[in-house]
């Protein structure tokens, strides 16, 4: 089915509605571009029209990125501004919600730049606190594309928005009757593929593909999830639109191998290609990639724990998103079209319990805890995944990319 370019206000209500479950009352913020700014109003208007009390927007700008990368002394890179910072922390308390807009910025923008000081420019202590009252579910949130000519051009070769726009809505099953019901059957479908696994309680995965044997150990109390989340006050939400995945948290202090990507990265606006890693005892010991590894680099030096990993996703060669064929250049895209990997903050909501206890009890239970959380690819039609059980027992999850359990 050759999907219709869709309008903003089925793309924002679905966003709002399905992704975010917003409820009335809830106070929103919407982070996003400033190329964004069309699909953030028809987001916000969409959120009042859903009940919300409050909507506030924190636009970004990749070219002011760039000048601060450039430009700023060396003691500021890194540094976030108390108040951006208290803003994520007031509006958890509230149990509020979050909607970000992505796309990749024009690369033309970061053609020359210093990937180091690129790095070090990230604003950490406002992604802890981002990440932080994510992992404990004080608010719900989705994350959504925002096409424009730069992206486009990126994936096509050629400005055209509304080819990009019907990749989009394919992928989001806006091409769908009734897109709200296709959402639920998919999330279902997930949900049993996630329960599959975890009734075997799974030791350890290994996953053997071109240039990648890897073995990723599991925390015991490890489980399986999918599509949906809920917060800690119990309202579920789908904080991924695509989703194509199945996931849990890996033990920190084991995972052993080689892993190769087979996707490309975009990471803080640079491109990073063709990564290849070596890990041992749960740490990356040797990172090499053809194209962007100084920032890659320095991304994994962000603290002590950001070169251990964080996710395992598996995704199978039926995902929407990859049947477009398409390489997004887009983590929330590519992602969806391939098994990956993440490095840096684990997923205490992927252990049993885990979101009531402290973060010295997690890391005790093998929880990575980074002030970083980066998805690169490493799924193919040519990936097989076992699942160990404890008694040593290979047990076949994928092959040839398709699952064959579940």
């Amino acid at each position: 089915m050759t999907a219709a370019a869709p309008t903003l206000d089925a793309y924002a209500e679905l966003a709002v509605q399905v992704g975010l479950n917003l409820q009335p009352g809830q106070d929103m913020l919407i982070i996003a571009d400033l190329e964004h700014a069309e699909l953030t109003r028809a987001v916000a208007r969409k959120a009042f029209e859903a009940g919300a009390r409050f909507v506030d927007v924190d636009y970004r700008d990749a070219r002011l990125a760039r000048i601060r990368a450039d430009l700023s002394p060396d003691e500021s890179l890194g540094w976030s501004p108390p108040h951006h910072v208290q803003q994520i922390h007031d509006l958890a308390a509230r149990s509020g919600a979050i909607v970000q807009i992505s796309a990749p910025p024009d690369p033309t923008i970061f053609e020359g730049a210093d990937g180091e000081r690129l790095a070090r420019n990230a604003e950490v202590e406002w992604r802890r606190a981002y990440l932080k009252e994510v992992t404990e579910g004080r608010f719900n949130w989705v994350i959504v594309a925002g096409p424009t000519p730069a992206w486009a051009q990126r994936v096509f070769g050629e400005p055209d928005v509304d080819r990009l726009w019907r990749a989009i809505a394919d992928a989001v099953r806006l091409d769908e009757p009734d897109p709200p019901a296709a959402w639920r059957e998919h999330v279902e479908r997930l949900d049993r593929r996630a329960a599959a696994l975890n009734a075997h309680d799974f030791d350890a995965m290994h996953l053997r593909g071109p240039g990648t044997d890897l073995r990723v150990g599991l925390p015991e109390s490890a489980i399986w999830d999918s599509a949906s989340m809920q917060t800690a006050w119990g309202l579920t939400y789908v904080p991924n639109m695509p989703t194509e995945e199945i996931f849990t948290t890996p033990h920190a202090a084991r995972v052993d191998g080689v892993v190769r990507s087979t996707k490309p990265l975009v990471l803080l606006g640079q491109l990073v290609r063709d990564i290849e890693m070596r890990f041992e005892g749960g740490r990356a010991v040797d990172v090499q990639a053809a194209e962007g590894e100084d920032v890659l680099r320095e991304s994994m030096a962000t603290d002590e724990n950001a070169s251990r990993l964080g996710e395992l996703a598996l995704v199978d060669n039926d995902s929407r998103v990859g049947r477009t064929g398409l390489t997004f250049y887009d983590t929330l895209f590519d992602e969806n079209a391939a098994s990956h990997i993440a490095y840096g903050e684990g997923l205490p909501f992927a252990i049993d319990g885990g979101q009531e206890l402290t973060w010295e009890e997690r890391e005790q239970l093998g929880v990575n805890h980074s002030a970083v959380h980066v998805d690169f690819m490493i799924g193919s039609p040519e990936l097989d995944v076992d699942g160990i059980e404890r008694d040593g027992t290979a047990v076949p999850v994928m092959r040839g990319g398709d699952f064959i359990l579940g």
